[in-house]
């Protein structure tokens, strides 16, 4: 019996939506094959690790589990940047565009909404190697954090909610971008859904009291 759990979500938006800052190639190689193999590649692993636990041999348990957490994540993170992408975005969240509480999170956890923009620019497009830029809700204080991930899964403070990721993997820009990864990060900016991440920022703010610290 096949344990798939996973399946690969539709583009909320033609190929062609974020164009001129990503091109409709990218995005279709990007959606279709390289996030369909995170959805793949999470749902084989599944199946080895149960095959695993039904011959009680764990020879390989290191691998199929950092397996696990690579494709899992690769999965969850691109699920969240179709969402965070719109080709009506850009600008930065105001209270007269109803994310107002989202404007004021930012300027409470950065200073302002420059320094976040920096911050965030600079995690995305310093990462070593691959990696992500990440937007996050921070449960312990209640505060917005950046973090660096490197590959899918690195550098993250355990029970924090991503609310808005940027890809810095170079299959995300390089056949336009080449290897200025600075450019295009600077270009995402003009494609950012401050309506998506507000709500995400709302709904992670409700469900902060999951992170079970004590009994």
């Amino acid at each position: 019996m096949s344990t798939a759990t996973y399946t690969l979500p539709e583009l909320p938006y033609d190929y062609s939506a974020l164009e001129p800052v990503i091109s409709g190639e990218i995005i279709e190689l990007h959606h279709d094959k390289h996030h369909a193999g995170y959805v793949k590649g999470a749902n084989d692993t599944l199946e080895q690790l149960a095959e695993a636990r039904d011959k009680d041999q764990w020879g390989a348990i290191n691998g199929l589990e950092k397996n696990l957490a690579f494709h899992l994540s690769g999965h969850i993170l691109h699920t969240i940047y179709w969402q965070n992408m719109t080709g009506d975005g850009g600008g930065e969240p105001l209270e007269k565009d109803g994310t107002g509480e989202l404007a004021d999170a930012i300027a409470e956890s950065f200073g302002s909404f420059a320094k976040f923009k920096a911050q965030l620019s600079k995690a995305a497009a310093t990462t070593q190697g691959s990696g992500w830029g990440v937007l996050a809700y921070e449960p312990v204080t209640g505060r917005l954090i950046v973090e660096q991930v490197y590959d899918h899964q690195g550098n993250v403070g355990q029970g924090s909610v991503p609310i808005l990721v940027f890809d810095a993997w170079e299959h995300a820009f390089y056949l336009q971008y080449r290897n200025q990864k600075v450019d295009f990060v600077e270009a995402m900016w003009r494609v950012v859904n401050w309506q998506d991440v507000a709500a995400r920022y709302t709904a992670a703010k409700e469900r902060a009291h999951n992170l079970l610290l004590a009994p």
